[in-house]
């Protein structure tokens, strides 16, 4: 008995005719906030997809500060490091993501490890820092 891999489909379509439409055909195929943002800025998205395939080219590491681009399908299977704030964080961009912006995969905020309390903060040390 053979199992089959389902092949990925993003709203019918399979991830290689995605990829023969261009970034104003794709935004068809968008939620309307998002598609708003895909047709306004399109030609921003496609000079981000030409020069990322160019650096990928020559082998050298695809950054961008841009969180707000939208993820389309010229840019799956890359490998993109998206500055958090203060670090790049990379990314390998999967079907899943079509659709989604840079920054969702990019945390901006850490969790908070809560370790003992400080000098002074509580009643028994209190007496200690004041000294």
């Amino acid at each position: 008995m053979e199992i089959k891999k389902k092949q990925f489909t993003y709203k019918g379509k399979t991830i290689e005719e995605l990829k023969a439409l261009d970034v104003r055909e794709f935004a068809k195929y968008l939620k309307s906030g998002k598609r708003r943002n895909a047709l306004r800025r399109f030609q921003e998205i496609e000079k981000f997809v030409s020069d990322a395939k160019e650096k990928i080219e020559k082998n050298k590491k695809v950054r961008t500060h841009k969180r707000d681009l939208v993820i389309v399908p010229g840019m799956v299977g890359m490998r993109i490091q998206v500055h958090d704030g203060k670090n790049f964080v990379s990314l390998e961009v999967t079907e899943e993501m079509l659709g989604h912006k840079l920054g969702e995969f990019a945390q901006t905020r850490g969790r908070v490890k809560h370790g003992t309390a400080g000098l002074g903060a509580t009643k028994g040390t209190r007496a200690k820092a004041k000294k």
